[in-house]
């Protein structure tokens, strides 16, 4: 089993490595992507700054205004293009900072600017659903990414984590339960899909 130790070892010697970096993270849904994520940047201190994927789901109201917002978390339900946008702009490393924005799930939309990416932070560390979906315009970000892990803990106790997860964010466990059966897992179907495009894949949760 992979863990921390030689992740956090991997991911210095991409901070290391004398030019700008960006190091992606996929999975499903409650795979443990941002808690690995933000555990290595704590490790790396001011080598790394995490820009999560989350920040481009489109706004509640667009989603109404597009009938999509029963299915809020799938692949059309994000600005896909502007992500790529921002990893191009982020990988170019130019003089200037760049801005990203952050989704806050206690009201499900996101801040614009919220995330600074300075020009002398050597990684990037971006996580998500969707990094490597080999479909336009998702399949895009692959090339920006210098490496991809992909994380692949037990079924079960990934979805547990999800049902809890929204409980926790206010629906009641019946509407939890609905919601991780008929949205949630759809979408980890397809994001399972790709695992085979990651350089390295996480099976279980890392130790």
């Amino acid at each position: 089993m992979v863990g921390y130790s030689e992740l956090v070892e991997r991911a210095r010697a991409l901070a290391g490595s004398g030019q700008r970096r960006i190091l992606g993270i996929a999975g499903a849904p409650a795979a443990g992507k941002g808690f690995v994520a933000r555990r290595v940047v704590r490790e790396l201190g001011g080598a790394a700054v995490l820009v999560p994927m989350d920040g481009f789901h489109l706004a509640n109201g667009q989603l109404r205004r597009l009938g999509r917002a029963d299915r809020k978390g799938a692949p059309d339900t994000f600005d896909a293009a502007g992500y790529v946008a921002l990893l191009r702009r982020i990988r170019e490393c130019g003089p200037g900072t760049v801005y990203a924005p952050e989704f806050h799930r206690e009201i499900e939309e996101s801040y614009a600017g919220a995330i600074a990416v300075d020009p002398d932070v050597p990684l990037v560390i971006t996580e998500g659903n969707y990094l490597l979906l080999d479909s336009p315009p998702w399949s895009a970000v692959r090339e920006l990414l210098d490496e991809a892990w992909f994380l692949a803990p037990d079924d079960d106790v990934r979805v547990r984590r999800l049902i809890d997860r929204h409980i926790g964010y206010g629906r009641t466990p019946e509407e939890a339960e609905e919601w991780v059966h008929r949205s949630d897992e759809r979408n980890a179907a397809i994001i399972s899909a790709s695992r085979d495009r990651a350089d390295l894949v996480v099976a279980g949760d890392p130790e």
